[in-house]
């Protein structure tokens, strides 16, 4: 077996990475010959984590497959002196992976103990905003510009050490280690695209809300709502995203969410439909506590869609009731509205649970 230490000075200045990235933390990867734990081998597992303003980098190298053992007990060592594990898909497979490895060879793990980041796992949930050709740790890095010297995937590499445990060729090994490494290091580096995630989740401050008027690409006049917040953590790249009429911005300290307005006529359906007649003329609902002063003639018992009242005003769209009264345009719509008002647009509370509602549907 072979142990590699590596100690840098720990530049990366990100809020987001000192917040997930602490003392307590430690990021791995692990390199095998295939997927199977029960047919596959272990031959090398790499670790990052700070201490002080260093960081430190450790990878347990096998030189042949008897030394599974011996790298994995050497990792299960160093694991003890951490709180919470970092990972790219370590939840889907290394953690699996490693557990029948430790259980193939009698050794002892705690691996449910821990905390865990998963960052595929995150990103995973956010892939429809991010919108990249696939979610691979060297795709994910491309797009926030980490450039790596390594070429190989980790599906190449399995015949390289398939070659050095025959040939004991010091290149080889060196690609070897090279390719860990650097999945240990760009995942140091990839934290800050969890700010995405984080975003979504309601981690923004300050909201500041704007009625603005505009031309539609068919040339009509629409008015929309657009709520602009501070990020909590910085975004690494500036993304543009629509879907469900909600049109969201980020970039770097700032995200935008827009939507348009309804400007006009909505109804509002009143609850308890037996307790109302319609009033076909009148195109409206009244209680039958004030039916007495309506000639019979002109009224029916209302059903649950024709028991409403009219009302003009300008609305704000919601996909869910959120905040009421709620209002429709017809009594089937799914898409349902509340009157924009002074009251809203001043209260911080009203304007954050709409913000985070519209989130929730992008």
């Amino acid at each position: 077996m072979k142990t590699i230490h590596k100690e840098l000075l720990f530049q990366n200045k990100d809020q987001l990475t000192l917040e997930l990235f602490t003392e307590n933390s430690i990021f791995f990867d692990i390199e095998t010959t295939g997927f199977s734990p029960a047919n596959t081998s272990l031959y090398l597992i790499g670790c990052a984590r700070r201490s002080g303003d260093y960081l430190c980098v450790d990878q347990f190298f096998a030189e042949d497959s008897k030394e599974e053992k011996l790298i994995l007990n050497a990792f299960l060592e160093l694991l003890k002196q951490y709180q919470t594990i970092i990972t790219f898909n370590g939840i889907g497979f290394d953690i699996p992976y490693l557990k029948a490895k430790c259980d193939q060879f009698g050794l002892s793990e705690h691996f449910s103990d821990y905390s865990y980041v998963d960052i595929f796992k995150s990103v995973n949930r956010i892939k429809h905003i991010l919108n990249l050709t696939n979610y691979k740790q060297k795709t994910i890095e491309a797009f926030l510009g980490i450039e790596r010297d390594d070429k190989y995937t980790g599906g190449d590499l399995i015949s390289i050490y398939e070659d050095y445990t025959k040939s004991k060729d010091e290149e080889f090994r060196s690609l070897l280690l090279l390719h860990n490494y650097e999945d240990v290091l760009g995942m140091i580096d990839m934290l800050p695209i969890l700010s995405y995630v984080h975003l979504l989740n309601g981690q923004y401050s300050n909201i500041v809300p704007t009625v603005n008027e505009l031309t539609s690409y068919q040339n009509t006049q629409e008015t929309e709502l657009i709520l602009e917040m501070d990020t909590e953590f910085s975004i690494p790249k500036k993304i543009s995203y629509h879907q469900n009429g909600i049109y969201l911005y980020a970039t770097e300290h700032t995200c935008k969410i827009s939507v348009r307005l309804w400007t006009g006529e909505l109804k509002y359906f009143f609850p308890n439909y037996r307790d109302y007649y319609y009033l076909p003329a009148e195109d409206q609902a009244i209680h039958k506590s004030v039916s007495s002063y309506v000639d019979k003639a002109y009224r029916v018992p209302a059903k649950a869609s024709t028991c409403y009242t009219r009302h003009d005003g300008v609305f704000v769209p919601e996909y869910e009731e959120l905040i009421t009264p709620t209002f429709k345009k017809d009594y089937k719509d799914k898409m349902s509205y509340f009157e924009l008002t002074t009251n809203f647009l001043q209260s911080q509370e009203l304007l954050s649970a709409y913000v985070n509602h519209l989130l929730k549907h992008v």
